[in-house]
């Protein structure tokens, strides 16, 4: 199976393109720099935002299927960032590529901000309700509802993956797991908040896996991409540091909550599970001790990840 993957040298990006080389598909990665992936595939070097940029790609390579992971993911500006509307923009000039040239599937990415998440129970991708929070789901969601409506009836199987709280090798320096790990190393105290939200946190190697295994597969709409499990943001917290043998530099409380924080932002999975047949390989303290690990090796390395 011949897939065209944008977004391939990016946090889960990377990740997805590994599954996919592990799992012998004939992977074409596109982005701007090469992605860091052992293995055989093709490189693609290309800005999906330049005019032409999506139709010339895809008439080049003729994939079978795009998986499609490109978009502006700065931590702490995607939220608002304006770029959103030029992803808006490419994922529909790529869609429109795509039918054009017989690609017979097509799988976006989303984001569990999406929901009007419940109080109680998961995030259900058939009877969750979905509510506007920022640009960056907006844009998201709204993207969703064109693809949808414009692949209806153009033999192009439409798939839309919602990405749950990703963490491990990689992740940006100011989230959660990143941040907790990286104090934790240097001695230094982990400031959080006081951490009782409850979140779906999935290591971000078998979210690669599963968003590979989402594209080999023939599951069609919504499927959400996390653990199904809750997990208090402060027993993450708890957590890192046992395990790097420094529980006393954890600060619950040293943080404020975010204002209008849910409480609770955790993924139903039967769909991931029963349909698509991606059970995840990690627990979440091997997924943890392994993020540490890679922090530890940055830092020992001099390397800024």
């Amino acid at each position: 199976m011949r897939i065209l993957l944008t977004g391939a040298s990016g946090f889960v990006g990377s990740q997805a393109l590994a599954s996919l080389v592990a799992a012998q598909a004939d992977a074409h990665a596109v982005s701007r720099q090469r992605p860091p992936v052992d293995g055989a595939f093709e490189w693609h070097q290309a800005d999906l935002l330049a005019p032409g940029a999506a139709q010339g790609l895809v008439s080049e390579i003729r994939p079978d299927c795009i998986l499609h992971l490109a978009w502006c993911v700065e931590h702490g500006k995607f939220w608002t960032d304006p770029a959103n509307l030029d992803w808006v923009a490419a994922t529909l000039a790529l869609a429109r590529a795509a039918a054009d040239t017989g690609v017979r599937r097509f799988v976006g990415t989303g984001t569990c901000y999406e929901y009007d998440w419940p109080a109680e129970g998961p995030c259900d991708e058939y009877a969750t309700p979905l509510a506007p929070h920022m640009l960056y789901d907006v844009s998201k969601d709204s993207c969703r509802r064109v693809l949808a409506a414009f692949f209806e009836g153009r033999q192009v199987a439409f798939s839309w993956a919602r990405l749950f709280f990703l963490y491990g090798p990689g992740e940006a320096q100011g989230r959660l797991v990143s941040s907790i790990a990286r104090a934790l190393l240097a001695g230094e105290p982990a400031l959080c908040s006081a951490g009782l939200a409850e979140r779906d946190f999935m290591d971000v190697r078998d979210a690669g896996a599963a968003l590979a295994a989402l594209a080999m597969s023939e599951v069609q709409g919504i499927v959400n991409i996390g653990t199904g499990a809750a997990s208090r943001v402060a027993d993450i917290a708890q957590q890192l540091g046992r395990l790097a043998g420094r529980p006393e530099l954890v600060k619950l409380g040293a943080l404020p909550d975010r204002p209008g924080e849910p409480l609770r932002i955790v993924a139903r999975t039967e769909r991931l599970h029963g349909e698509v047949g991606f059970i995840g390989g990690r627990s979440l303290e091997q997924g943890l001790d392994e993020a540490l690990s890679f922090w530890r090796t940055a830092a020992r390395d001099g390397v800024k990840k």
